[in-house]
């Protein structure tokens, strides 16, 4: 779910990466140094590493395998997760999306040495079972959106607070929170929305759904001419620090594809959009006003992006309704 010089929030929040609770298949048993754990989820695990050079930095998503499926099964399974993603990446790629990369697989995984020892045939034989799949992509540089945000409103809010004499009071705070509540003005946030519009309405124009589409699994990744200029502002003007423009400039790219499917459908589409929508306004309740500039732009981002905005408001109301009867 390409990556940074300073790792980023990618779905599990993470402080300080750890040494791997599981043993990983060959070839990385022998990589040094070895790959540092950043993520777990119900399905895979997210490493940091490097491919072929140590200069080059790599991102493995590893799909251990499950000791409580059969083990038939459990590579029948891990085989169709692993390459599904892998083609919907390299088709979304060939299209233009902005996404990462991929570099390697290896749907097997291996037993070399590990593999639990599991019987086989009725004669009693044993053999190892599969120690899981993976997957090398491009390590994106950058911050994960949800992340971009949080640090932008909370500089926003610093600079609220200093101008009111650093008085730390709930009338302050509340102030502040109302301050930001027109945040259509602000230019960077339209920016930003309309590039995430963008974003996704480009990767349903080629028949690709996410089926998990949050803040948290849409990057900046920040361009050399934004890196360049930050760099210079800090050199010209040293202990002040541009947060907004740091934080909210950059190429949005879509990552963790585990979910995704090839749909050309307005109702999967417009159901991703309704898993957008409620994610967002959930992580950023200040700045859900601010989610119909994503729309508006999803919607002239392609040719059939206005229809699947009115099937939108069909998946709004029988998500409504299901609220309501429980």
């Amino acid at each position: 779910m390409s990556i940074p010089t300073t790792p980023p929030n990618i779905s599990t929040h993470v402080s300080t990466p750890t040494p791997s609770p599981h043993q990983l298949p060959p070839p990385f048993t022998q990589t040094q140094p070895p790959p540092t754990l950043f993520a777990q989820g119900a399905e895979a695990l997210l490493y940091r590493t490097h491919f072929l050079l140590p200069s080059h930095p790599c991102a493995l998503k590893y799909r251990p395998s499950k000791p409580w499926r059969h083990p038939t099964l459990d590579a029948r399974l891990t085989r169709h997760r692993i390459l599904a993603e892998a083609r919907i990446l390299v088709k979304a790629r060939r299209e233009g999306v902005k996404v990462p990369g991929v570099l390697a697989l290896d749907w097997e995984g291996g037993a070399v040495g590990g593999g639990e020892k599991i019987k086989g045939g009725d004669d009693g034989s044993h053999e190892r079972r599969r120690s899981g799949g993976w997957m090398m992509m491009e390590w994106i540089e950058g911050a994960t959106i949800r992340r971009s945000l949080d640090e932008w409103l909370e500089a926003r809010k610093a600079r609220s607070s200093s101008n009111d004499g650093g008085n730390e009071t709930s009338e302050t705070e509340q102030k502040t929170i109302e301050s930001l509540q027109p945040a259509e003005k602000d230019e960077q946030l339209i920016d930003l929305m309309r590039r995430i519009g963008f974003a996704v309405g480009k990767l349903h124009s080629v028949g690709i759904v996410h089926g998990d589409l949050t803040t948290s699994n849409l990057m900046l990744r920040p361009t050399r001419t934004l890196a360049s200029a930050s760099e210079d502002a800090a050199a010209e003007a040293p202990g002040h620090e541009s947060h907004e423009g740091k934080s909210l400039g950059g190429e949005v790219v879509l990552i963790d594809f585990g979910l995704a499917v090839q749909s050309v459908q307005d109702e999967d589409k417009a159901v991703d959009l309704y898993v957008l929508e409620r994610a967002y306004g959930s992580t950023h309740p200040t700045l859900e006003a601010l989610f119909k500039v994503i729309l508006d732009s999803y919607g002239d981002s392609y040719k059939g992006g206005k229809v699947v905005l009115k099937r939108l408001e069909d998946v709004r109301m029988r998500g409504r309704k299901k609220s309501m009867l429980g």
